[in-house]
């Protein structure tokens, strides 16, 4: 019985992408509710908005959002 050998030349074949004119949704309706904590309420909007931004300015929404949410639990943690 023979192995399987990869694709000739070391290549692969490429991946498909996202359909072409793909963009992300509206923001999330994060209803009406009274907000549990401010920090957090506000890195969920962050995060809401982000999906409206192109990829790269995506990636610094979400990065500042999880440094939020991370030094919040943290301070939660603490009490």
């Amino acid at each position: 019985m023979s192995q399987p050998h990869p694709p000739t030349g070391g290549s692969f074949p490429p991946r498909p992408g996202p359909p072409a004119g793909a963009r992300p949704g509206p923001p999330l309706d994060l209803g009406d509710e009274p907000a549990r904590h401010p920090a957090v309420d506000a890195a969920v909007q962050a995060m809401a908005n982000a999906a409206t931004l192109a990829p790269a300015d995506q990636i610094a929404q979400y990065e500042a959002a999880y440094e939020t949410l991370r030094e919040t639990l943290a301070t939660i943690d603490q009490t």
